[in-house]
């Protein structure tokens, strides 16, 4: 008898034994174990504005905040009345069309929308990426400049633009350097990267700097419409100019949002 439940026990420890292993090194199926790309991931901070991110529900054509001809200084009222008055409402209207039949998608933020791409339809995707690509670059462009702009930045950006390029005027020449060497159409970042560092980057076409993981605290629009009536070919000479209208209060807003890590809708 006692050898009996001798084996009794042993067998029933060694089937215990057994049936942990096994379900410890259960291979998980494929669909289970990949992350969904239907949930889009929340982007790290506000993009588009200091305060909240771009609704794409619908996408919608903010009014300048100043009159066409208010930036003179660098750019002339018919470049500015047709960028913002044809270029980019082509932007809110195209993104629009991609996302009428993707209710889902709506309900996105157009930051949502950018840094998901691989979520979103494959039929759609390419156009989605232009359209809320040039409506979210925009829509951060136009408050990036004012028609009290210009100077030096003052700050928190202003030193740490001095602790990371050695100074405002050494910032400015590598910042409008990488923009004249941008090619074709595209733009020009300051922007926090993923190693929080300040970094300047280019990106093509109407990317945004957030499809790489980093957040844009300042740019300049590098497509010829930007300022072909007034400076033809003389790219170098706008990127000049341009900093006689840079609105660095507005700038140091976006720097600081960043900072506070607040999300968007």
């Amino acid at each position: 008898m006692i050898r009996f439940w001798r084996k009794t026990i042993v067998f029933l420890f060694t089937t215990i034994v057994l049936t942990t292993v096994l379900i410890s090194h259960e291979v998980v199926p494929i669909a289970e174990a990949q992350t969904s790309t239907s949930t889009p991931a929340r982007p790290f901070a506000t993009v588009a504005y200091p305060n909240r991110s771009l609704s794409a529900s619908p996408a919608q054509l903010a009014p300048l905040p100043y009159a066409y001809g208010a930036l003179a200084k660098a750019i002339d009222a018919e470049t500015m009345k047709l960028h913002h008055d044809a270029h980019h409402a082509s932007y809110v209207k195209n993104l629009n069309d991609a996302l009428k039949q993707y209710s889902d998608l709506q309900k996105r933020s157009v930051e949502g929308l950018l840094v998901n791409l691989n979520s979103i339809p494959e039929d759609i995707r390419t156009k989605v990426r232009n359209n809320a690509g040039g409506h979210l670059n925009h829509t951060i462009f136009w408050q990036l400049m004012s028609p009290q702009g210009g100077g030096q930045p003052s700050g928190a950006i202003a030193q740490e633009i001095n602790q990371t390029f050695g100074s405002f005027d050494a910032f400015k020449k590598q910042f409008n350097a990488a923009g004249a060497a941008r090619f074709g159409s595209g733009w020009v970042w300051l922007v926090r990267n993923p190693q929080k560092q300040l970094q300047i980057v280019t990106t093509a076409n109407q990317d945004n700097p957030i499809m790489e993981g980093s957040y844009p605290i300042m740019g300049n629009d590098l497509w010829e419409h930007a300022y072909y009536l007034k400076y033809r070919n003389r790219r170098a000479e706008y990127l000049d100019n341009w900093w006689n209208v840079v609105n660095w209060p507005q700038i140091n807003r976006r720097y600081l949002s960043f900072s506070t890590g607040r999300s968007p809708n």
